[in-house]
Parts: C-alpha cells; structure tokens; sequence
C-alpha cells in the first residue's frame, strides 16, 4: 500500500474542522493484525545487534560519577577518562566486589570506595574493560557473553539529523517486561491515538510491512500531534526496526522532517520475585528547517525537561501495554 502525497505547509500548525469524540473513532482493530505485529518483532529479532546495548545517555556521563546500569544481571560502569574517552567496565570491584557504582571518579580515575583500587581504563587486578561507544546521544556498552551475536565494531546506530542543528533529549525507564515486549508494543502504530488520545489524533497507517519478503518492512502513519483544543501539528512518520531491541520512528513529511524518536530496549535482569526487567531508553532527536527553530535551539535546556515529561506520560501507558503483554505471554494466554 503506498501513501498518499504530501507537502511540508507553510506554518506547521493546523485546525481540526472538528473534533471526533474518542468513542467515534475508526476502529483499528482489524488492521492491527497480531500477524502482522508478529512478524516485524520476528524480522527484528533475526537483525544483527553485534551484542550492544544501550546503557543510558551521553549526558549523563559526569565529570565525578560514573553512570552504571544493570544488563542481563551484570552491573556495568562508564567513566570518562582524563582525556575524556569513554571507559566502561564490569561495576563489581574484583577485590571484594564493592560497587563501582557509588565510587568516585578522581581526574579520570574510578576509585573503588571500599579499599581505594584506582581504575584508569586498563586491566588491574582481575578488572576487565569492555567495548564502549557514545554516539553523541546514548552511551552503548558492547557485552559479548550476555548478546551471543558475531561482535560489531560499533552499534548499529539509526540516522539522525545534524547534532549541531538538533535538540535532543532523552528519556528512562523501567518496566516489568522484557525487550520483545516494547519492541512489540512500538511495531503497532494502530493503538496511538486510542491508547494516547491526549496526544495523537487522526491517525492513519497508510502502509504495513506485507509480509517477510517486502522491501518496505516499516509501518507508515499519517497522524497529527495535538497541541492544544483544535490546533494540531500533522506529520507523516515510519517506525523501523534496525536491530533486535531499537525501534525507531522517522518523520518524513511535514513539520520536522528527519526528526527521530528512537526506543531502546535494555534487559535488566529478574528482579527479587524473578520477574523480568527493561531498561526503555527513548530518544528524540528533533530538527527543523524553519528560521525560528534556531530559537528553540537556544532554548535546549529549556525544552528537553518539557520533552522528557512528554515521553514520560506516554511511557506511563506503553510500559504498561507493554507488561500487560509480557504478563500473557508468560501465562500462556497472549492471543498472538
């Protein structure tokens, strides 16, 4: 099915002729085929990671602290070194396993709390480091033991605009799931503007992956961002999977074309009751060709806390969807 043509209008703004109320809404029940859902998550799943995960964002690297995350149950720390190079390791001091987590980083030294073993970023003592990239948004730790893939150099990072000309922010949480579970949830556009009606409106997919052998494996949806009452900004955008646990929605047309929300799923491990638990690591990268995004630029610092409480609220409800799935499957009872 291909979609129908667009063009970027000249003010990104837009007013609804007339709001439908959220019962009147065309059904999407139909379209969302488990089928279909099912086998872009297989299709991903079968995609190359070259075992990197996501472990948090760049910005989160501080000068004194290192940022630590749990993959697969192995504790993990990234510092910065002297020279600012990225250094990341297992978060468990080999001494007498302290964690490294809560020890200090002293001009590029971590030094563990408990008996003052210096890390400099080279083997010590039973300390090994691992693979580590920061691709100027998040931070990917390379853990071959826990992935099981042929290693890669590097991840397989989505594009994005220009960071120079972006505004980017990222957003974290945990849920009671595992990674399949948010790609899933991420891999069915048809549930958008009913399970978020305070968000999205007028949502049409235009186009859904036909099956294994078609070249256009994304989901294609024409949907509107509301903002206030009437006043909607309408975008065209296509979610694509890349790897097993990054999914990835690219605007296309309309306001912000090349802008990207990215999600990334991180397994945390079992927590005490043995249930799973995922890291959700979302992304956004927004760019603009207008004059006046520049002004927004200006303003990051502003706009990435308002960005962050926006993708919290929809996270609420998709790590919920999310564990709901997670919940059925693991029962036996989840109808796809």
């Amino acid at each position: 099915m291909s979609g129908r043509d667009r063009r970027t209008p000249r003010l990104p703004l837009r007013l609804r002729r007339g709001p439908v109320a959220w019962e009147k809404q065309l059904p999407t029940w139909r379209e969302a085929r488990p089928g279909v859902i099912a086998g872009a998550l297989k299709r991903a799943s079968a995609r190359p990671s070259g075992n990197w995960y996501v472990v948090g964002a760049t910005r989160d690297v501080g000068p004194s602290r290192p940022l630590a995350c749990t993959v697969a149950g192995q504790e993990v720390v990234v510092w910065r070194d002297a020279g600012g190079r990225l250094v990341a390791g297992p978060g468990v001091c080999p001494h007498l396993g302290a964690p490294l987590a809560a020890s200090p980083v002293r001009c590029g030294t971590l030094v563990c709390h408990w008996h003052g073993l210096a890390l400099h970023g080279g083997p010590v003592a039973g300390w090994e480091p691992l693979p580590v990239h920061d691709d100027g948004v998040l931070v990917w730790v390379r853990l071959d033991g826990v992935g099981g893939e042929d290693p890669l150099p590097a991840p397989v990072v989505p594009v994005r605009p220009s960071l120079p000309g972006a505004v980017e922010a990222v957003y974290s949480a945990v849920g009671g799931c595992e990674p399949e579970d948010v790609v899933a949830n991420r891999l069915d556009p048809w549930h958008g503007a009913w399970f978020h009606p305070y968000s999205f409106v007028d949502l049409t997919v235009v186009h859904s992956p036909a099956g294994p052998d078609d070249e256009d494996d994304g989901f294609t949806v024409d949907v509107s961002f509301k903002l206030a009452g009437r006043v909607v900004v309408p975008v065209r955008a296509v979610f694509t999977a890349p790897e097993p646990r990054t999914v990835v929605m690219h605007i296309t047309d309309g306001e912000g074309v090349g802008s990207v929300v990215e999600t990334h799923a991180t397994p945390r491990g079992p927590d005490e009751l043995g249930r799973p638990r995922t890291l959700v690591t979302e992304a956004i990268v927004a760019a603009s060709d207008r004059r006046g995004f520049a002004v927004a630029r200006g303003a990051a610092p502003l706009l990435r806390p308002l960005m962050r409480v926006a993708a919290g609220r929809l996270w609420r409800d998709d790590l919920a969807y999310a564990e709901r799935r997670w919940q059925l499957r693991s029962s036996g009872r989840f109808p796809g």
